[in-house]
């Protein structure tokens, strides 16, 4: 360590062009791996965080969407029947029967329109989903054209706002409410009667059911009841689990698509690095020949400047994670492919993004420095004094 300490390192200070040349290049690829994953990992958690452990959805056997579902009006009673149904404090189960359809409105960013989710809910729905907070105004009023709006698609979408009337299906709605849910996909949502949107949008029945269970342990024995009734050709999943599930197709897409660009970048950020260590041992020739003569074997040299090279890359993977920093919370949206409807979510840098984002860098660090510290440790002896 103390050849490391008192040598190598003060050597970058003594080259602080190339060093700060090399670390910032290091610093712009792992600022744009983090910010990518940042991406991956704000749209899977605002999809994940849209399930609850104690809740089940249940659809149409083969339907990997609540949009290309059905149930049967006939068969909502059955599944309320059921008794790992929860019941309200009424005595009523604590099931949601909903519709799920895409309407056009325009962003405020470009007035572009965009495919806004319209769920029809059952008038139980904000007790099923207890995670649910109104920030302005009041829940709907079943049987009227009242809705609540999620509140990212508020700030998002046209028209939205409290006390607005917005027109969808040839119908007029009234905005009454406005919710939150911890980031939830919910938030992206447009809300109203179930009943009352099921003939406004010409459907024959609901495509999903959403029910609160008595525990999180009580799913198998759901499931297995409504698998062993004939009446109902339906399939329950975790609501946790289908909303993972309904996820994964954009986040794989997201991150192979940041791998891909990234690695481009970190090539570059690789040459950098091998060029500044390749210069920093032709530099030091008659310094390495020092080292050889005073007894450092070869390994020495050699880890001695692959720890330079990883330090100097650390340097800019902290720099790059800095810089990373502000993009968190931040909001934004794209098209969730398993429904292709607009989900607005937000960038969510973690610690152990940051952690990835510092050992990226080091990797790129020991790629870039792993030839100039071989060839450093490769000089002869009497070659290298011969520059003294």
């Amino acid at each position: 360590m103390g050849l490391v300490a008192n040598y190598n390192l003060r050597s970058m200070i003594a080259r602080k062009g190339t060093a700060a040349m090399t670390a910032m290049g290091i610093a712009m690829v792992v600022a744009v791996f983090v910010m990518t994953l940042a991406i991956a990992q704000g749209f899977q958690k605002t999809l994940v965080s849209s399930g609850s452990p104690d809740n089940a959805i249940v659809l149409r056997k083969g339907a990997t969407a609540e949009n290309v579902s059905a149930v049967a009006r006939t068969q909502l009673p059955l599944i309320e029947s059921l008794p790992q149904v929860a019941r309200g404090d009424d005595g009523k189960p604590l099931a949601s029967p909903e519709l799920v359809v895409i309407i056009a409105l325009p962003r405020f960013s470009n007035n572009q329109t965009a495919n806004v989710p319209v769920r029809g809910v059952g008038p139980r729905a904000f007790q099923v989903r207890e995670s649910l907070k109104f920030v302005e105004g009041r829940p709907l009023t079943p049987g009227t054209r009242e809705i609540n709006v999620g509140r990212l698609a508020v700030g998002r979408f046209q028209g939205l706002t409290l006390g607005s009337d917005v027109r969808f299906a040839s119908q007029t709605w009234k905005v009454v409410g406005v919710f939150s849910g911890d980031d939830a996909a919910f938030e992206s949502e447009v809300w109203g009667d179930v009943d009352l949107m099921i003939p406004a949008f010409q459907r024959n029945g609901y495509q999903s059911v959403t029910v609160k269970l008595t525990d999180a342990s009580a799913f198998e024995s759901f499931e297995s009841v409504i698998a062993d009734d004939p009446r109902l050709d339906l399939r329950p999943q975790r609501e946790i689990a289908f909303y993972a599930d309904q996820s994964r197709v954009m986040t794989t897409v997201i991150r192979v698509f940041g791998t891909f660009v990234t690695a481009i970048l970190a090539i570059g950020a690789m040459f950098g690095a091998m060029n500044t260590m390749y210069a920093a041992v032709a530099y030091r020739k008659r310094e390495i020949g020092t080292l050889r003569a005073l007894g450092f074997t070869r390994r020495r040299i050699v880890a001695a400047f692959l720890a330079e090279s990883i330090a100097l890359a650390l340097i800019g993977g902290v720099i790059g994670c800095l810089l990373a920093l502000p993009v968190h919370g931040l909001s934004t949206g794209t098209t969730n492919m398993a429904s292709f409807s607009e989900v607005a979510f937000k960038f969510r840098i973690t610690p152990a993004l940051l952690g990835g984002g510092l050992l990226f860098a080091a990797l790129m660090g020991a790629a870039g420095g792993l030839l100039p510290a071989i060839g450093a440790a490769r000089i002869p002896i009497a070659r290298a004094l011969r520059e003294i």
